[in-house]
Parts: structure tokens; C-alpha cells; sequence
């Protein structure tokens, strides 16, 4: 579908127990629906080129300016016990020595804390640490790639120290379900399954298989697999991790959202998507039980469940969800309206009210995502070109080019005072326009556009791109039918 779904903090997100290291467990990957609209090159805006028929605002490359809020990473407590990496001094000159100075310092100090039994204060620099760097990219995009940079460096510096360590050390099962997390974020997928694999080992020889510790690094170790593409095991890993639950927690346990929701993915990614109900149908059961039927994580389950009755062809009853979904979630306030999860569920409702010809429904609810962005961000911001784009496309697929055109030349507008005249973001409203432009017998204009897109692409794209072959195949077809041939 036009935008991917995505799951609430609650599924994304969900915390095991609180004894366990906080795992990054976002599994929900781009499941499309297998109805479509008519095609426009729209994703011609970003890095790659695919094609979709309404956008979100994260697809199109528009500079939005980022306010980012940082806050200390650690208590108080942490820091009176040692400065943590970026708060130590350093300079251009010797940046580099400086900071393996400080890993070698770090080193040495985590290591003199456990060998004189002090365990706590040693996992409290540890984390003070990796915190500052995970709140740096957390932030934002500005000094995204100087935290990275530091994060690959501490993620070298824990494997030196856990390889020296034995596996009965005290500690170790967690710095390195610590270090999966780490290696898993950085996309060092073999290096995160490998240090995995030893936490699971460490933890099955102090605890059993069964042991309920095991699931931390199981739903890391099954994330992993899941992203390399070894589908089969990571569902053998996600099925030991929900029996372990069931035995220790019961059946009906919240802790079992994460795996049955991890599943429920793959099996979607796998084509098994009646199997895939199952699971989506088993968590929304578990938050009715828990929180009753006006919960908003019972909206949340329910979009998941929609996704799936979509990919299986049940386009009514996926609508039916989506609106029964939203309406819980907004009733309980349980995400904010302007919030991008609940843009990217319009947006897909949107798409399939279009797909079963109820176009007129699908435009209220683009034209409530313009409004929403508006109220909260401003008319001019350029968020609200991707509502622009979407609902000029709405009004296309009904034949009110006139509209269509309104739309796109605001879109248009609003894009000219962010972006330079000659990046390639804005080629595809431009693009979209002469189509537009066509359709109303505008065939000079039209042509004019489609140059200056392919003017535009020429110096973005090489030659052999699909972004400049599609200008150019527009070119070329309107050349044609302005002398008859087609």
C-alpha cells in the first residue's frame, strides 16, 4: 500500500520485563496490499525508484527542519562515578587517539569495578555510555553520522572485552545481549547473531532452556534471522520464544504480543497471510481480555489484523477494520491525530476506499490528513505537499483534472521555497502536473514540463535509471501522439 504500516510503541517497542536490556525490536516491514491504484512514478523523489500511488510525507525529499531534544542519558548517580565519552575533552587534532584513549580507560575501569565485585556501578557506566551515544542519534539527523561513529567504536571495544571474558563471568549474558542490540542497530547482522548465540548459550547453561531469561536474546537472535532472509528459522526461534512465555506467563500473557507480532510479520513477508490472521487475531484477543474493547492497543491490533484480511483479498472487511480502528483510536486518545502512525493508516484506508471505487470516502480522509497537517504545522509547511500530491492524485483517478491541477501547482509552490529549482524531489509533481496538463488538451505545456523533468534527471540519474527513462518515455509518447502516430 502507499504507506507502510506501522505498529504502536506497544508492539514495536514492548519491554519483556523490566529486568531485561531493551531490545530494538521493530518488526513490522513494508507489507503492501495487493490492490493498487492506477501508477505514477511518485517515488521518483527519493534515493531508489519504485511505484506507488499516494505518498506519505516521509517519501518525499523535502528539507523539514528537525528539533531535536536531547536530555542526559543517565542519573545523577552515573555520572558523579565517571564522565562518559562525549562529555570527556578532546579536540580536532587528536580526536581519534583521544577517543581510543578513552575506550582503553573505559576498558580498564569496567573492568576493575567487576573484578572488585562491583557489578552495578559497572552496568551503570556501561549504559551511561552507550546512552549518550543512542540519545545523540535519537535526536535527530544533525551529528547522526559522528554518534554512529562512535557507536561503531564502543561496539568494538565491548567485543574486546567480552572476548577475553569466560563464559561463567559475572554479567556477561547481559553485555552481550547488549551488544546484540548494538551490532543489530549499526546493520552488523552476523556479528549481532554471533554474540547472540553466546548470551543464549551463557544463559542456558546458568538457567536451563526454558529459563523465561532466554527471551531477550531469542527475540534478537529471531529479528536478525528475520532481516537476513533465513525465514524458517527465525520462526522456529519466535515459536520457542512464545512456548517459553506460555509455560512461565500462561497463555494469555501481554509478554506475548512481541513474538506472536514478530510472526505474524514474517508469515505476511512469507505469503502465509491465513496463517498470519492467527496470530494478529491472538493479540488482539490477549488486549480485549486485558484492557477491554475501547483500548486504543485493541485499535492497534485490529490495523495489523486489517493488513492481513487486505493481503488475503478481503478488501471490505480490511476497510470495515481500518475505520473501526481509527475511530478507537481517536476516541481514546491513545496516539495524537497528527501523529505519523495515524497519517499512514488514513493514507492506506484512503487507498483501498479508492481501489473498491468509493473514491468520494477515501478524498474526505486525505483531504482530513491536509487539514490535520495544516492545523498543527502551518498552510505552508511543506509537509502538506505529500496531501497535496495525494489528493491531486484522488481527483485525477475521478477525471477533475481542473482540481488536480490546483492542487499540484500548490504543491509545487510550497516545495519551490524549501527545495532549489533543480532537485530532483520536485520533478514528480512536476511530472504528475504535465500529465494533468494533458489530460486538459494543454499538450504545449505539458511537453515543456516533461523537459525540464528530464532536464532535471539528466544531471540527478544516470542515462539508464527508471527515473530518467520515465521522463523521457513520456517525452517521447506525447511527441508521438501530437503527430498521430499513436
Amino acid at each position: 500500500m502507499a504507506a507502510s504500516l506501522l505498529s504502536s510503541p506497544s508492539l514495536c517497542n514492548h519491554r519483556i520485563n523490566q529486568a531485561f536490556v531493551h531490545l530494538h525490536s521493530s518488526h513490522q516491514t513494508g507489507m503492501k496490499c495487493n490492490f493498487k491504484l492506477y501508477m505514477v512514478p511518485a517515488q521518483a523523489i527519493s534515493r531508489y525508484c519504485t511505484l506507488r500511488t499516494f505518498t506519505s510525507v516521509a517519501s518525499l525529499n523535502v528539507e523539514v527542519a528537525c528539533e531535536g531534544n536531547s536530555s542526559a542519558a543517565s542519573s545523577p548517580s552515573d555520572l558523579l562515578r565517571s564522565k562518559t565519552l562525549l562529555q570527556s575533552p578532546s579536540n580536532a587534532s587528536d580526536g581519534m587517539n583521544d577517543l581510543e584513549r578513552q575506550l582503553q580507560e573505559l576498558y580498564d575501569e569496567v573492568k576493575a569495578m567487576t573484578l572488585m565485585g562491583n557489578k552495578d556501578d559497572a552496568v551503570d557506566l556501561l549504559q551511561a555510555n552507550y546512552g549518550v551515544v543512542k540519545e545523540q542519534i535519537n535526536a535527530g539527523s544533525r551529528g547522526i553520522e559522528e554518534a554512529a561513529t562512535l557507536e561503531q567504536f564502543l561496539s568494538a571495544f565491548m567485543n574486546k572485552v567480552v572476548e577475553s571474558l569466560k563464559d561463567d563471568e559475572p554479567l556477561l549474558d547481559s553485555v552481550l545481549i547488549h551488544m546484540g542490540s548494538m551490532y543489530s542497530a549499526l546493520g552488523k547482522f552476523q556479528s549481532s547473531m554471533v554474540v547472540y548465540k553466546r548470551a543464549i548459550g551463557v544463559l542456558e547453561s546458568k538457567h536451563g532452556k526454558s529459563s523465561i531469561f532466554l527471551i531477550s536474546p531469542l527475540l534478537g537472535m529471531a529479528k536478525i534471522l528475520g532481516s537476513i532472509g533465513r525465514v524458517k528459522k527465525a520462526m522456529e526461534v519466535y515459536h520457542r520464544s512464545i512456548a517459553i512465555l506460555e509455560s512461565s506467563k500462561g497463555v494469555e500473557s501481554e509478554d506475548l504480543v512481541v513474538p506472536l507480532f514478530g510472526l505474524g510479520n514474517l508469515m505476511m513477508k512469507e505469503g502465509r497471510t491465513t496463517d498470519s490472521e492467527i496470530h494478529f487475531n491472538r493479540i488482539l484477543s490477549i488486549y480485549r481480555k486485558l484492557y477491554g474493547e475501547n483500548d486504543g492497543r485493541v485499535g492497534m491490533a485490529l490495523c495489523s489484523l486489517a493488513h492481513a484480511k487486505c493481503s488475503t483479498g478481503n478488501v471490505e472487511e480490511a476497510i470495515d477494520l481500518y475505520k473501526k480502528d481509527l475511530q478507537l483510536i481517536k476516541d481514546t486518545n491513545y496516539i495524537a491525530l497528527d501523529d505519523s502512525i495515524m497519517e499512514k493508516m488514513r493514507i492506506d484506508l484512503a487507498e483501498l476506499l479508492h481501489v473498491v471505487g468509493r473514491g468520494k470516502e477515501g478524498r474526505e480522509l486525505l483531504e482530513e490528513c491536509l487539514l490535520i497537517s495544516e492545523r498543527s504545522k502551518g498552510k505552508d509547511h511543506p509537509s502538506s505537499v505529500s496531501h497535496l500530491i495525494n489528493l491531486a492524485t484522488s481527483y485525477s483517478q475521478s477525471k477533475n483534472f481542473v482540481e488536480a491541477e490546483r492542487l499540484l501547482r500548490i504543491s509545487l509552490e510550497l516545495m519551490a521555497k524549501t527545495v532549489s529549482p533543480e532537485d530532483q524531489s520536485i520533478t514528480f509533481p512536476m511530472l504528475h502536473l504535465a500529465v494533468t496538463l494533458y489530460h486538459l488538451n494543454r499538450d504545449e505545456e505539458a511537453e515543456q514540463l516533461a523537459l525540464k523533468v528530464l532536464r532535471i534527471r539528466e544531471k540527478a540519474f544516470e542515462k539508464d535509471s527508471s527515473s530518467w527513462g520515465g521522463s523521457r518515455l513520456f517525452d517521447i509518447d506525447s511527441d508521438q501522439i501530437k503527430e498521430g502516430r499513436c
